[in-house]
């Protein structure tokens, strides 16, 4: 049975609305934006608290020296802009400016991967978690929807060191309510099954959910995971999946290279080795369409999924581990 698709907030939006929180509790918490402030959300902190805003303009180089130098004294500075923008004309600066010395600075885009849509390539992020995930000591999380995204950033002030979150563009379905409560580097477990484990983040948690319902039909018993958060990685709650299941399907939109799946099928060729199938951009940059048509032309939604499980599965059953 289908589950029914009920549009939230963009997790961009919930953004903006957990800064004026955290702008109301905590002066030290200040905001640069690069000439993006109402698509990034983080306006609505600017009118609250026009002298703890900061429009650095087109400079993202700039602005994250600055909020480096915020940092060192003692300030919680959020930086925002695009994820293209952000993440890949600044690596260097983050590199230096805020990993290397281990300050306290939050990096959170918006318009991540490519339900970005009609922008085009130059404008959608498939390589930002590759890039940032190279940085030591960077926390890096892909919120599923409006309340996971509020209770991450409020969690994000509150951890030391920095910290990168990837917000979208576009609605996003609900996955979780108000009450549900998230901590920074705990997997959530939405589904529980045996047969084979649906690890994902972003608007790709909700297409997992689609598809365990469509296994279901078929037979197979699928456990469901949030896994929020990049690195650091769950390996506690991936450890349990891998012993109960012996299969997983990784699902993330950004390019395969990277991202999601490479984080885990790292941790878990350590630990407890499994056949596993990727749901990700084929190494390969998206044109220019709608959000939805997007996701399906490059093989991001529920059906694909269900095939890369029951390709996985087959592997399984060729290991002899049914």
């Amino acid at each position: 049975m289908a589950i029914e698709k009920k549009l939230g907030a963009a997790t961009r939006d919930a953004y903006g609305k957990a800064l004026i929180q955290l702008g109301k509790t905590n002066p030290d918490i200040v905001v640069l934006d690069a000439d993006l402030s109402k698509s990034t959300k983080t306006a609505l902190f600017g009118r609250q608290f026009p002298d703890r805003f900061f429009d650095m303009g087109i400079q993202e180089a700039n602005m994250v020296g600055v909020a480096a130098g915020l940092a060192s004294q003692g300030k919680i500075p959020f930086v925002s802009s695009f994820a293209c923008f952000l993440i890949c004309k600044t690596h260097d600066q983050l590199r230096m400016s805020v990993a290397f010395p281990e300050l306290n600075v939050k990096v959170v885009t918006s318009h991540g991967g490519i339900s970005v849509g009609e922008d085009g390539a130059s404008q959608q992020s498939i390589e930002d978690i590759a890039l940032v995930c190279t940085l030591p000591g960077f926390v890096v999380m892909i919120p599923a929807d409006q309340y996971a995204a509020e209770k991450l950033v409020l969690r994000s002030a509150e951890w030391k060191g920095p910290v990168y979150i990837r917000t979208g563009r576009p609605k996003a379905p609900i996955v979780y309510s108000e009450n549900d409560s998230f901590q920074i580097g705990k997997g959530v477990r939405l589904r529980e099954g045996t047969d084979v484990t649906l690890v994902a983040n972003g608007l790709q948690v909700f297409e997992a959910l689609c598809a365990h319902e469509a296994l279901k039909e078929k037979g197979i018993r699928s456990s469901v995971v949030d896994l929020h958060t990049i690195k650091p990685l769950d390996q506690t709650l991936l450890l349990e999946e891998a012993k109960r299941t012996g299969a997983f399907v990784i699902c993330e939109e950004h390019q395969i290279w990277g991202g999601l799946g490479s984080a885990v099928s790292t941790a878990l060729s350590k630990e407890y080795p499994v056949p596993m199938e990727f749901v990700a951009i084929q190494d390969t940059y998206a044109e220019s369409g709608k959000p939805d048509e997007l996701l399906e032309k490059y093989g991001l939604t529920s059906p694909y999924i269900v095939k890369a499980a029951e390709r996985v599965l087959a592997k399984k059953a060729q290991l002899g581990r049914v």
